[in-house]
Order: C-alpha cells, then sequence, then structure tokens
C-alpha cells in the first residue's frame, strides 16, 4: 500500500524562525485529534527507534524479549506489544497504515453460535469444543458519504506551532500574529510543505517534548527539545 501524504501550508516567522501556524484540512487534523486515542504500546512501538523516549523503550524490549512460558496461559504478549486502539484507525490518513496490526479477530466453536471469544485457543462454555472458526466483523454503515474521522471537512484549520486547532479565521490569524508581536508582515513567509509517515512519527515525538513542534518538524533538524 502507497504511503498517504498530506500538504500542510506553514505560515513562518522567517526573524525568529519558527512556524506560527499550519493552515490544514480535515485529514490533518483527524489525525492529530487520533494521536489522543493511542494506547501507550502502540506509541512506544512507533518510537522506540527514537533516542530521547525514556526508560519505556528499555520496558517494550523486556517484554519483546521475555519467554512466553511466563506469560499467563491466557494472555498474550501482543496484547501489550500491539494494542487495540478504542478508534479505529483504518480511515485516519497515515495511521490506516498500522491499522492492520491493531485489528482484533474473534472466534466461536463449530457447534455453538452464543458464544464468543477473541482466543482461537478457548473452549466453548456450552460444549468444551475448541473455538477456532473465525468471524468476520462487518462495520456499521457510513451515515453520510465521506462520513469519516473526527472534524468535519468543511472548513481549513488552524494548527498552531503547539498543535492547538481552531477553525481559520481572518480574526484568529490577526489575533496570533498580535501574540507573537509580528511588527513587520515583510517577516512572514508560506511554506507549503509534504507531511507523510516520517513526518507523522516526528511529530509524536516531538509532541512529547516541546511546545514548538510544527518548528522542531519542519524547521530544524536537532532532536527535539523543551522550548518554553
Amino acid at each position: 500500500m502507497a504511503e498517504s501524504t498530506l500538504s500542510l501550508k506553514l505560515l513562518i516567522n522567517s526573524q525568529s524562525k519558527r512556524v506560527l501556524f499550519a493552515e490544514a484540512g480535515k485529514d490533518f487534523v483527524d489525525f492529530l485529534f487520533y494521536i489522543l486515542s493511542l494506547p501507550v504500546g502502540t506509541v512506544i512501538n512507533l518510537l522506540k527507534k527514537q533516542e530521547n523516549i525514556g526508560s519505556l523503550a528499555n520496558l517494550y524490549e523486556s517484554i519483546e524479549n521475555l519467554n512466553e512460558t511466563y506469560i499467563q496461559p491466557n494472555k498474550t504478549k501482543e496484547a501489550i506489544l500491539k494494542p487495540v486502539a478504542t478508534v479505529p484507525g483504518s480511515n485516519i490518513p497515515l495511521l490506516a497504515l498500522n491499522d492492520s496490526s491493531s485489528k482484533r479477530k474473534f472466534y466461536r466453536c463449530s457447534n455453538c453460535f452464543g458464544y464468543v471469544s477473541d482466543d482461537a485457543n478457548a473452549s466453548c462454555p456450552s460444549c468444551s469444543r475448541k473455538m477456532t472458526t473465525a468471524l468476520s466483523y462487518v462495520a456499521p454503515p457510513q451515515r453520510a458519504s465521506g462520513e469519516v474521522g473526527f472534524v468535519k471537512g468543511v472548513v481549513t484549520y488552524m494548527v498552531m506551532d503547539d498543535l492547538a486547532v481552531i477553525p481559520l479565521s481572518t480574526i484568529s490569524s490577526i489575533t496570533l500574529l498580535h501574540k507573537f508581536h509580528v511588527k513587520e508582515l515583510s517577516s512572514l513567509e508560506e511554506k507549503v510543505v509534504n507531511f507523510g509517515m516520517d513526518e507523522a512519527v516526528k511529530l509524536l515525538n516531538a509532541s512529547m517534548q516541546t511546545k514548538k513542534v510544527l518548528t522542531e518538524v519542519f524547521l530544524n533538524c536537532a532532536t527535539p527539545r523543551e522550548h518554553m
């Protein structure tokens, strides 16, 4: 599957070398909101190659390396290492690529229909047969064409450097310029950038370490640090 790529328009203060905000559509905002529903195990799995995510990477690796003989017979390491997100991401750009790893599978026994399990080794409470018959999940139909994600796509959104999100308007833009004491409009420049999976991982990493997330992802090459 080809990688999804989004397009963002950044407004940059060339004097302070900081991204003031990004003009973004529904897809990018949906991605940002979906981050909040990601289980910790999924976040660590995405960021474990980063050097600055602390000791959670060691904890994650410990579980990976732990022999199955130490795990309870009704538990699996996958439940912790690749947990199921509470909100399915199959319709969220960028994260749809990883969604297949978090899909749960359900089973029943071949004789009874009243019980279901997410473990193919479970025994049916009614007839004691193994519940090995896989079931197919049928998602509810969309109530309206294109009704996926979290926000409506009829407006453009402002995503601040610290990831605060508001609908784009002339008033909000002017207010932001005053907030950052921008007096010379000549110091502002627009830049259109692509946002793919690499940038998504960088954003996820930076969002836990700095309040200048967009600046770190798109302007700075150094490892994100906390900027107040």
